[in-house]
């Protein structure tokens, strides 16, 4: 890689078909790119479905390096989408899907534009993307300044309809 390297987060997951299967394949997927360097993943957690109905999603946390923009990793990752058969309704937010992958946080860039938030606007707010992304960054501050065990905690008290569970390996 050519440049400075930069360090990403990603969300993965999914509920339609194998849903554990789609999970690990794209983490292979992620590896297999040349621009980007897969350097921790978490385990898979089975979660229920936040703001939406349908099956329990498989969800799990990727840290990549890289030296490409924001932006470009976005497009790579709906790429990575696409190519596992992503359909986004049009209209439809939250539906079940074959495999999501969202763009967390990505060191010290900030992006609000319609195609890109970042941060990520509610990973302060889901145990699918917090607990994850606590099994490899455990020392990880969330952004507005709360330790990511501390912010668990807090998100476990006010909403006790997210359930979440670590998959065996």
């Amino acid at each position: 890689m050519i440049g400075a390297e930069k360090h990403a987060w990603i969300g993965l997951g999914g509920n339609l078909g194998e849903a554990r299967a789609t999970i690990e394949e794209a983490v292979r997927a992620l590896e297999r790119l040349p621009s980007l360097k897969v350097e921790a993943v978490s385990g898979l957690y089975r979660t229920s479905p936040v703001d939406a109905s349908g099956p329990d999603y498989v969800n799990a946390v990727a840290r990549i390096g890289t030296t490409l923009s924001p932006m470009e990793v976005l497009r790579l990752l709906q790429a990575v989408e696409n190519d596992f058969g992503r359909i986004r309704p049009v209209g439809v937010h939250h539906a079940p899907r074959t495999l999501d992958l969202d763009l967390l946080h990505y060191e010290d860039a900030a992006s609000s534009t319609p195609e890109l938030t970042i941060p990520h606007p509610r990973m302060n707010e889901r145990l699918f993307v917090l607990c994850p992304l606590a099994e490899i960054e455990p020392q990880w501050i969330c952004p507005g300044g709360e330790p990511i065990e501390a912010r668990i905690a807090h998100i476990r008290r006010i909403d006790p309809t997210q359930k979440i569970c670590r998959m065996e390996d």
